[in-house]
């Protein structure tokens, strides 16, 4: 699958720059802005590109679907928005648990305009004591961006500067950029 990803990438024009990182074990991606459903392919191409396994977070009823088998074997776990759980530490058990796990996070949460990021994200990787990669998706560009890693400084406010200078320039496929923290 490799070289067609990588085919199909250099005939649409795209591109990606940066890298994750290879020698951590765990952490999670933040990709933003997330405002199609392209997003999810171009994220398969770039990890099998990249040559790296990632995991990520749909919601339930995209398991239930009958396409639900494939986002399994494409790593998916299901979450259920509908009620009230702690998320945030489930996930922070599964990455205990895990020798390996990287896990893709869209920070907006849905792919509908927000005005400001769900935090989950972060307090998955300050309990887990894992860095953040960010990962923008520039559909302007034609370019996958990554940034090297960062731990959360548990500064929340600071931390979000950072993030916020990363996406400031990322477009989105309807022309929307990353929202703030």
């Amino acid at each position: 699958m490799r070289f067609i990803f990588k085919t199909v990438f250099k005939i649409l024009g795209w591109k990606i720059s940066g890298d994750v990182p290879r020698n951590i074990n765990k952490y999670i991606i933040i990709v933003a802005p997330h405002t199609s459903n392209w997003d999810f392919p171009i994220g398969v191409a770039v990890r099998s590109i990249m040559r790296f396994k990632s995991n990520f977070l749909g919601k339930k009823e995209l398991f239930e679907s009958p396409l639900g088998w494939l986002f399994k074997k494409l790593g998916g776990f299901p979450v259920d928005r509908s009620k009230s759980s702690n998320m945030v530490d489930e996930v922070v058990e599964i990455i205990k648990r895990e020798q390996n796990f990287v896990v893709a996070i869209t920070p907006e949460g849905t792919r509908k305009n927000v005005k400001r990021w769900k935090t989950g994200f972060y307090f998955i990787a300050s309990k887990a004591g894992i860095p953040i990669v960010m990962a923008g998706i520039d559909y302007k560009r034609k370019t996958v961006f990554f940034e090297k890693p960062f731990y959360p400084s548990g500064d929340l406010e600071k931390d979000a500067g950072i993030m916020q200078e990363f996406f400031k320039d990322k477009v989105g496929k309807n022309g929307m950029a990353a929202p703030v923290l």
